[in-house]
């Protein structure tokens, strides 16, 4: 049997797996009682996983984790399909007919363009799409930005809308000296009121260490943009170099018989030291 002849049935098997786990009469308690909202973090957390996946380079985990971030459409859509909204049907014809119409030059008549063209026409596309969503009312051109995404990949796409209109640093070195004039109002206000006596003032000075943290993290997703480098997934790479480091930190403080909690943190630091040798050689 051919791969093609077999997808149908599999999506058609999956869409009645889904369909029986939220069956009120049988189906599995904790799937019946799922709502949009209850379910959404998992799949943003299914999401994270795939890009895990791949950048693990681990093919098998890779099949596994596409499967349950797969799921996760099957289970908002069958949610969907019980109020009478839209199914799994739909959701598959809207992102057909999508792709088909912001691919002229695959489908349409339309002559052969380079990668580099094609993106500015799926931009195009785009932002015709919202236009026309709002209905003749003004759009801005950060319209669409996604409130739920995680901070530095919403500030990334923020910064790449305003720059399509003209809103941008020329160089990465002049968002570099914006970061150091940050980090130099975040010092300030480290530094002013730190023995507030009041709860009231420590509330503001909070208010303003966040804000100047804000703006920070926001100049730094700035120069990851202008240096070409997604900021999640540098950072899910520093996070994965913190955790290896600190482990190796503890299986040494291990060997040594001394609990981690117990040892200081110059012979943590010594440790750490080593641990960032051992990878350079």
């Amino acid at each position: 049997m051919s791969r093609d002849t077999e997808t149908p049935h599999q999506i058609e098997r999956l869409l009645e797996v889904m369909s029986r786990l939220r069956d009120r009469n049988g189906g599995c308690p904790w799937d019946i009682e799922q709502t949009f909202s209850s379910i959404a973090p998992y799949t943003i957390e299914e999401a994270y996983e795939v890009a895990e996946a791949i950048e693990q380079g681990d093919m098998a985990a890779l099949k596994d984790e596409l499967g349950d971030l797969l799921l996760q459409v099957v289970f908002h859509s069958q949610m969907a399909g019980e109020q009478g909204v839209f199914d799994f049907n739909d959701v598959a014809t809207a992102i057909s007919d999508k792709m088909v119409r912001r691919h002229p030059h695959v489908f349409g008549s339309e002559s052969e363009r380079d990668a580099a063209t094609q993106t500015v026409s799926w931009e195009k596309q785009k932002a015709e799409e919202r236009a026309a969503k709002a209905n003749g009312a003004a759009v801005s051109a950060l319209e669409g930005v996604t409130v739920g995404l995680p901070g530095l990949t919403r500030a990334l796409k923020l910064q790449k809308r305003a720059a399509r209109v003209g809103f941008d640093w020329p160089e990465a070195r002049q968002v570099l000296d914006k970061i150091e004039e940050e980090i130099g109002e975040l010092r300030e206000v480290m530094d002013a009121g730190a023995a507030s006596a009041t709860s009231l003032q420590n509330a503001e000075r909070q208010a303003r260490l966040a804000d100047e943290l804000g703006d920070t993290l926001f100049a730094l997703a700035n120069l990851a943009r202008h240096l070409n480098i997604e900021p999640e997934a540098a950072l899910r790479g520093t996070n994965a170099k913190f955790e290896r480091r600190f482990r190796w930190v503890e299986q040494r403080l291990a060997d040594q018989g001394i609990e981690t909690s117990e040892a200081s943190l110059e012979q943590m630091e010594s440790h750490w030291q080593a641990a960032k040798d051992t990878e350079r050689h």
